[in-house]
Formats: structure tokens, C-alpha cells, sequence
């Protein structure tokens, strides 16, 4: 029982920076944390040393980069507690490079948030490198947020997951099972896509029994997409699921239903040994730099 609680309690890590990017981050976290009741923790990581136009600091005692760190963490947590007053918020400050500081937070948390693009990043950047790192390395669901506004806001009141190929270990996939959760949190429906493709003089077993490669292609999915929600959906049978299955590319499906979407599930599943962490293929690349709403990666392990 112990366990079960230590689990609901874990907060929920948002990485700060002081940039737009990461203040859209900061108020959906709140809403998050709110929804989920849990604790909000906002981490601040930063090894620059020094910023053009910025003066030194009058105390000698605490270096100007010290005071700005500060302002800028203590900033974002008056943010977050105008936003959600019911929400807990803790702020810190930490001289360690971004991605290691917000990698080793995401071990003890429910997840972190970050923003598509962080301080000083290019303006031509579609997703920053500390974004689609963390998306990339964490051991716990990542969300980048970005989109418009009406997407982050949840304006839509619905969650698209994008259901892949079953993992090695069978049963449902940690990307399902957030989803659910997620949906069921918000009140939202849920629409769980899966893609799928009938490439020409392919012959395979399910060709063999259903005698037509379309027919096939499309009984395959729609197998692979009640396998994926079942044990899920029962967990929580007040969510409204649509089941979508889209003949084409899982990218421009994918995308296409992001766009009157609050939020994008995609599983990663994991490496071994010195890759351990979710590995991005390409449509979770695609997600995190094309998404009209904000994207959750969620590790999978086989």
C-alpha cells in the first residue's frame, strides 16, 4: 500500500529557463499537477557563467548569475501558484547542465514538462536540444509543450494516442495506460489511431485468409488496435474511446488528428546498456518537431 502512495504523490517536474517556451510549460503544468493532484516541482539548470548586457551584482557576496537564477525560478513559481493556488509549487535552483539536471529529476517525479524551445535558442529551431533530449533519455513520460494555444489550453477536450506495434512483452503498452489515465483525469475523449499500409505484391498470412491484400492490411490494424485499448479500456470504463484506423502514413495521420487535439501520446520503447532510455524513431522525431499540441513521450519496457 505504502508503494501505491509514494507513487500518486510524485510530483510532476517542469524545467524553467525564464523564455515564453518555458513559462507555456510552466501554466500546463499547473493545470496538469492540478488534475492530478500532485506536487509541483520547478527546476531551474543552468551552467552558463555569463550574459551580454546583464550588470554585475551590487553584493559581492552573491554573484549576479546567483540573483538572476534566482529571479528567474522564483518568477516562475509565483506563476504557477497565480495559476493553481491549490497546487503545491517548490522552485530550485541548480548549477548543472539542463539535460542531466532534468534527467535526474524525471527519476523520482510523475513525469516532466518541458518547452519546445528553451533561452537562446535559435529562432529557426523547431524543437530545442534540451527538449528533444530529455524527450529522448528520460526513464518517465516527457511532455513538450507546444502548439496553439486553444491545443494547450485543452480547448478541444480530447487525447489522440497513436498505437504502434505490440512490444516484445505483450499485454498493453505504458502509452495506453497514460492515455487512459490521462482522458479519464480531464473528463476527455480519447481517440487511439493506428496506421497502416498495404504495400504492393506483399504476400502474408493474414493475405492467406482474408484473400485480399487491403482487406488484410486493414483487419491487421483494427486487431492490433482493440489488443492495444482492451485491458486499458476496462481499467477505465468511463472514458469514450474512438477507434480510428487510417490507411497512409502514421506521421500525416498522426499529425492530421493532432490538429483539434489537447495532447499527443506516443510510446518509445527502451535501449539496453549504455542506451538505456526511450529510443525516438522517426514518428516521435516528427511529433516532437511538427505537433500542432503538445506531445507526451512515454517509455515503453519490454
Amino acid at each position: 500500500m505504502r508503494k501505491v502512495v509514494d507513487t500518486v504523490e510524485l510530483p510532476l517536474v517542469v524545467g524553467v529557463d525564464g523564455s515564453h517556451h518555458s513559462l507555456q510549460a510552466v501554466d500546463w503544468a499547473v493545470d496538469a499537477a492540478a488534475r492530478h493532484a500532485v506536487p509541483l516541482r520547478l527546476v531551474y539548470a543552468s551552467l552558463w557563467e555569463r550574459y551580454e548586457g546583464i550588470a554585475p551584482a551590487a553584493d559581492p557576496e552573491r554573484p549576479w548569475e546567483q540573483i538572476r537564477d534566482e529571479e528567474i525560478a522564483s518568477s516562475a513559481a509565483e506563476r504557477a501558484r497565480r495559476r493553481g493556488p491549490d497546487v503545491k509549487v517548490a522552485a530550485e535552483v541548480l548549477p548543472e547542465d539542463p539535460v542531466d539536471a532534468l534527467l535526474r529529476a524525471g527519476r523520482e517525479a510523475s513525469g516532466v514538462v518541458v518547452g519546445s524551445r528553451g533561452r537562446g535558442e535559435l529562432a529557426g529551431l523547431l524543437l530545442g536540444s534540451v527538449s528533444l533530449a530529455v524527450a529522448a533519455r528520460a526513464g518517465c513520460p516527457v511532455t513538450v509543450v507546444r502548439g496553439g494555444e486553444p491545443n494547450r489550453g485543452g480547448a478541444f477536450g480530447r487525447i489522440v494516442l497513436g498505437v504502434g506495434e505490440p512490444g516484445e512483452a505483450g499485454g498493453p503498452s505504458a502509452a495506453a495506460r497514460f492515455a487512459f489515465h490521462e482522458a479519464a483525469a480531464g473528463g476527455r475523449t480519447l481517440e487511439a489511431v493506428r496506421a497502416w499500409r498495404a504495400p504492393a505484391g506483399e504476400v502474408t498470412d493474414d493475405l492467406l485468409l482474408e484473400g485480399d491484400p487491403v482487406r488484410a492490411h486493414w483487419a491487421r490494424a483494427e486487431r492490433t488496435l482493440e489488443n492495444a485499448l482492451r485491458a486499458p479500456g476496462r481499467d477505465h470504463p468511463e472514458v469514450t474511446v474512438d477507434r480510428v484506423t487510417v490507411e497512409g502514413t502514421a506521421r500525416r495521420a498522426l499529425l492530421h488528428a493532432a490538429a483539434t487535439a489537447d495532447l499527443l501520446v506516443l510510446g518509445a520503447h527502451r535501449g539496453h546498456g549504455h542506451t538505456a532510455g526511450p529510443q525516438l524513431g522517426r514518428i516521435a522525431h516528427a511529433a516532437l518537431h511538427h505537433a500542432p499540441c503538445p506531445v507526451v513521450i512515454v517509455p515503453e519496457r519490454d
